[in-house]
Order: structure tokens, then C-alpha cells, then sequence
């Protein structure tokens, strides 16, 4: 298998599937840039911690610039990664991170790290994306939306084409 110069690894979350609306949107931005693209179906499983070790035994890697973007039950998968895969960028959209059970701190998360939620997410508290971004010292944006953030596509695809452009 042949190793991509550069390569962007998305985690899907719990009711969506590899390709819905926010992962096709933001797919065509990495290619635009460059990158190429994975998303890996994860929803054979509501399990999070088996859908870590599944990207873990996929064990995506780039040549040059890895990023790994995650959404919902996705966002904590990709950041429970950070660690193995040591990405060079991390792109958490409304993030399922600090749950009961699924509390522990992310580690070896990089230094370009963006995190958008939405003021009306319903799902996921903005609290905890607000919790991550001070921990790790990561970009937050908070949009006026809800838990999917599909009506803000125009917006994501901007901010994650900026950490593409940082990253590469």
C-alpha cells in the first residue's frame, strides 16, 4: 500500500454514517487542498472505545501532514487517537468528549487543534468543547447552531480549510 504524501482520516459520529453531509462537504475541501481522503465505517458499533481501536488498527498514516477529524461520537474517537497516531493536525466537530465513562483526558493531542460547536447543541454541552479547547489550548469556534452544525457547512469548510493550509 502506498503511503500519501498527505492524508485527512475522518471519524463519522454515532447515527451518521462515513459519508453523510458535513463529511462529503468537508471531504471535497481536503481534495481541494490536496489531501487525500478515509472514512472508515464505524456504525456496525455504538461502542467508542471499539471504535478507537478500530481506527487504531487501520492506523492511518501520511507521508508528510495527517489530520483527523472527527464529529460527535467521531470527535472523540479522533482525539483518543492522538496519542498513537500522532497526527499533525485535529480538526473536533461538537466533540462527545467528558461523558460518564468516557471521561478520561485525551493525550498527545497536537498543537493545531480546532474545535467548532454549536451555542444549541442539544447532544453535546458547548461546555465541554469549551472544557477541551482551554485544556489543550486549541482554536474554538462557537457557532450559532445545533449538534450537527450542517446548517453552518459554509462556515466548517472555511475553518477547517484554514487548518489544512496551517497544516500542510
Amino acid at each position: 500500500m502506498t503511503i500519501p504524501d498527505a492524508l485527512v482520516c475522518f471519524a463519522h459520529g454515532k447515527e451518521s454514517g462515513p459519508w453523510g453531509t458535513k463529511i462529503t462537504h468537508l471531504a471535497q475541501t481536503a481534495r481541494n487542498r490536496g489531501y487525500e481522503v478515509m472514512s472508515p465505517d464505524y456504525s456496525h458499533t455504538h461502542d467508542m472505545r471499539a471504535r478507537v481501536a478500530q481506527l487504531l488498527e487501520l492506523a492511518p498514516q501520511a507521508g508528510r501532514t495527517l489530520v483527523l477529524v472527527g464529529s460527535s461520537m467521531g470527535g472523540y474517537v479522533s482525539a483518543m487517537a492522538c496519542a498513537a497516531l500522532q497526527p499533525q493536525a485535529l480538526f473536533l466537530i461538537a466533540p462527545a468528549l467528558y461523558f460518564p465513562g468516557f471521561d478520561e483526558e485525551p493525550r498527545g493531542i497536537p498543537p493545531l487543534t480546532a474545535v467548532v460547536h454549536g451555542w444549541h447543541d442539544d447532544i453535546v454541552p458547548v461546555e465541554r468543547a469549551i472544557r477541551f479547547a482551554r485544556t489543550h489550548a486549541a482554536a474554538l469556534h462557537v457557532l450559532d447552531s445545533g449538534h450537527t452544525l450542517n446548517d453552518q457547512l459554509p462556515a466548517l469548510a472555511l475553518l477547517f480549510d484554514d487548518l489544512l493550509v496551517r497544516a500542510g
